[in-house]
């Protein structure tokens, strides 16, 4: 058995976030497009506050990209929709990655959500003479809470699960049903790799993505059985390492490339100072955020008011490479409003500053207004961080 590599753990931490693409100057002529095959799959979810948690990815990561450039790069023909870490965005080529989780969905059964074969014909039929969404199928709901789907709503989303029907494109946050025969390139339809070719695929994918990671960190990013990981890890290229202060009972493994970075002295450069979706890749699994940053971050968007600890969508602020504070955002009119603001310490003030003055640009917002600072002392020092950051140079 070959030895495991030793990583400190920031040498890890610099694996992480050069694989994830905060290590360097953004490389912004790449697009959109080449930050998504970097990342693999990309999360969706609902909220919108400074926007959509998929825009909030690629801002992250290429700084004030236009966001119409953003939506085309996502929904332009080179990706797809599928589940994966939960719903994501996953660039084209790895369609034939997913066949063995759109296998699995030839078994499932929902006894809430019963599919009828009347509503399967329907659906085939209508998505046949061209896309569609669920309200043009007759509509996504019953007519109770937004979990009581129609039935051609159960039919289109068994449909899309088992790959009868996929989604590269949403219009007005709705899934637009296609064929994959229409909008799948060749090449790829004919591909047909077994299920052990997929997991194993997704299995090496994950750490090349992470840079760095558990069993459970890989097992994460895909949504896949730690068992997978277990049955397959050996046979990707993935190598052993042991972090200093990762627990010895959870085995690690590195990308090779990002191993070679690290040895050659590559892995340095300039840090994004930004704020990060809750749903980001970076941040997406609560025990990698503790371990990798000591950082403790929940989502706290489904949690009620009055529990809340630091609002409704704190977002982690990353800077200089560390995860240092939430900053919970929101808009009134032309302002972003920094509704809670909780910073480690008062040093930074000027990181945070500069995060909120850049979001507000990218967001077509002229100024920045603080509401709440924990602790209240540090409220005039961010402030008047604030005010200097957005002093005209």
């Amino acid at each position: 058995m070959t030895a495991a590599v030793e990583l400190s753990a920031d040498e890890a931490r610099r694996i992480s976030l050069a694989a994830q693409g905060f290590l360097g100057a953004p490389d912004r002529s790449a697009g959109v497009a080449a930050m998504l095959r970097r990342l693999g799959s990309v999360q969706l979810d609902t909220i919108s506050v400074l926007a959509r948690s998929h825009e909030l990815v690629a801002y992250a990561r290429l700084g004030p990209v236009g966001r119409a450039t953003v939506e085309q790069a996502y929904w332009g023909g080179d990706a797809f929709e599928y589940w994966a870490h939960a719903a994501c965005i996953l660039p084209i080529e790895d369609w034939p990655w997913s066949a063995a989780r759109r296998r699995l969905y030839l078994t499932y059964r929902n006894p809430r959500k019963i599919e009828l074969a009347k509503a399967r014909d329907a659906v085939r039929k209508r998505v046949a003479e061209g896309p569609v969404t669920a309200s043009q199928l007759g509509g996504a709901k019953k007519g109770g809470p937004w979990w009581d789907w129609s039935d051609v709503k159960i039919a289109a989303e068994r449909m899309f699960a088992r790959g009868e029907l996929v989604c590269v494109t949403r219009r007005g946050w709705k899934r637009v049903y296609d064929l994959p025969e229409r909008v799948i390139p060749a090449e790829l339809l004919a591909l047909d790799p077994t299920d052990d070719e997929c997991w194993r695929e997704q299995v090496g994918r994950a750490g090349r993505c992470l840079g760095v990671g558990t069993r459970k960190d890989l097992a994460n990013y895909y949504n896949l059985k730690l068992s997978r990981v277990d049955s397959h890890v050996a046979d990707t290229d993935l190598v052993p390492v042991r972090v200093a202060g990762w627990p010895d009972d959870q085995p690690a493994w590195a990308h090779p490339y990002w191993l070679e970075q690290l040895s050659a002295g590559r892995l340095r450069g300039r840090h994004r100072t930004t704020l990060l979706s809750p749903f980001d890749s970076l941040v997406w699994e609560r025990s990698r955020s503790e371990r990798m940053f000591g950082f403790t971050h929940k989502i706290e968007a489904y949690t009620p008011a009055p529990q809340r600890v630091y609002g409704y969508y704190p977002m982690p602020l990353l800077t200089g490479g560390r995860l240092v504070g939430r900053i919970d955002p929101g808009r009134s009119g032309r302002t972003l409003v920094a509704k809670q603001v909780a910073l480690d310490s008062p040093k930074w003030a000027d990181a945070a500053a500069t995060a909120l003055v850049e979001a507000a640009a990218w967001v077509g917002c002229d100024n920045v207004a603080i509401e709440r600072v924990d602790p209240p002392v540090e409220v005039a020092e961010l402030v008047r961080a604030v005010a200097a950051a957005q002093a005209p140079a």
